[in-house]
């Protein structure tokens, strides 16, 4: 069987592979991106039909390329996708479609590692895992199979209509479970929403959008976490044009919350006792964002428009004062649950020393522990800005910069 031979693998052509490969064709190396898929196949088969990036236009992009239409716009799925594309494109990307790659191990006593593919085989002196973190979708095993409720993960949800009659139970209050939970509600679904701890940031104040606000607050300058930290559930959207999410304003319109989904037993879940807490924390962020906006303007001296209603929180709820505890899923006529419980990484196809115990990735903003493999498009990889788009074009120079430095030592010779 022959073996093709390329200095750099990237294995993954969403947003980081094709921040990768910008990078690696500026600095000269030979590399190819392997995809499984489509380019950008997540956003076009692995997200709602209404889903909008969260981010608005002018924010959310790579440096070297406008969205098209208006900067304040958020992005439909389908645009993001097809940005990605005309992205690497531009450049001439050498991203190869439709290739599984099965298997990353070292070579004996070279450098570089053999990956096996669906298309034959490769030697690369580097390889970049470019595969995000929603490689495999987490479901906890709280609700038995046979339990007679349909239960998908959010990442298969699609619209409404895919749904069969009933009320519709969606765990987890992210920006994907609240975003659905919301566009269930205003389709005519009775809907429950359980909301675990969060940060709630306004989705724009006095005129300027939060992404703006962390930006000169320096809070998308935070550096990254410690490998493994739990990634905080931010509760942020840009559907309908974009707007602060309120969870007692979701609660007045008809939709049940409760805390933290707990056991099932005999036909019904229970829930925490924790969604009057986990509400505060989040008004606690809202808050808090505000405060320091307000500072930032009075010590900057900036002809900002006053926003005095932005600190009005929603009215006070029944659900918050008398909590769901326990819900009966037939009772409540729920015919379908929607875990939108996040992703879990699944790196069984590298067999290389580049793990911990737990199987997470030891990395360094990206380098890893295994000299040659690198890791790109994780949450806090860098620090705040690494889930974002143009959070990971930076992270992706870094990398890039990181494998070049290297073949300027490795090309070094003593001078006779």
């Amino acid at each position: 069987m022959s073996v093709e031979k390329i200095h750099t693998l990237v294995v993954g052509a969403g947003q980081a592979g094709v921040a990768m490969s910008e990078h690696l064709s500026r600095n000269g190396v030979d590399y190819i991106v392997l995809e499984r898929g489509r380019i950008a196949e997540r956003w076009r088969s692995m997200r709602w039909d209404s889903l909008v990036a969260n981010g608005p236009a002018w924010h959310d992009r790579f440096p070297g390329m406008d969205f098209p239409g208006h900067p304040d716009a958020f992005v439909p799925k389908d645009g993001v996708a097809d940005y990605f594309e005309a992205y690497a494109d531009m450049h001439k990307a050498p991203i190869r479609c439709g290739v599984d790659v099965t298997k990353v191990e070292r070579l004996e006593n070279r450098p570089g590692f053999r990956v096996e593919t669906s298309e034959g085989v490769f030697e690369a002196l580097n390889v970049v895992a470019a595969t995000g973190p929603f490689q495999k979708a987490s479901i906890p095993p709280i609700v038995p199979a046979d339990a007679g409720v349909t239960q998908i993960h959010s990442s298969d949800y699609r619209n409404p209509a895919q749904l069969g009659e009933g009320a519709v139970l969606v765990v987890g209050a992210g920006s994907s479970g609240v975003q659905i939970a919301e566009e269930l509600m205003l389709s005519g679904r009775k809907v429950y929403l359980s909301v675990g701890p969060h940060d709630r940031p306004p989705r724009a104040y006095r005129g300027r959008d939060f992404v703006w606000w962390l930006g000169v607050l320096g809070k998308w300058d935070v550096q990254a976490q410690a490998p493994g930290s739990e990634h905080v559930t931010i509760a942020v959207s840009g559907a309908h044009g974009g707007k602060t999410i309120d969870f007692r304003r979701l609660s007045a319109q008809g939709m049940v919350l409760a805390g933290m989904t707990g056991a099932y037993n005999n036909g019904s879940l229970s829930f925490a006792d924790d969604l009057a807490r986990n509400l505060d924390r989040g008004d606690q962020n809202y808050l808090s964002l505000l405060d320091e906006a307000d500072a930032f303007i009075a010590r900057n001296a900036l002809d900002l428009p006053e926003e005095p209603d932005a600190r009005t929180l929603g009215p006070q709820v029944d659900c918050v004062t008398n909590p769901l505890r326990e819900l009966n899923l037939r009772d409540a006529g729920v015919t379908t649950i929607i875990w939108a419980t996040g992703f879990v990484s699944d790196y069984s196809w590298m067999k290389v020393n580049a793990f911990d115990d737990a199987g997470r990735p030891k990395h360094q903003r990206g380098v890893s522990s295994e000299k040659g493999i690198y890791f790109l498009g994780l949450p806090w990889l860098s620090g705040r800005g690494s889930s974002f788009i143009w959070g990971v074009w930076h992270d992706a120079k870094h990398v890039a910069d990181h494998i070049l430095v290297q073949d300027t030592y490795l090309a070094y010779a003593p001078q006779p």
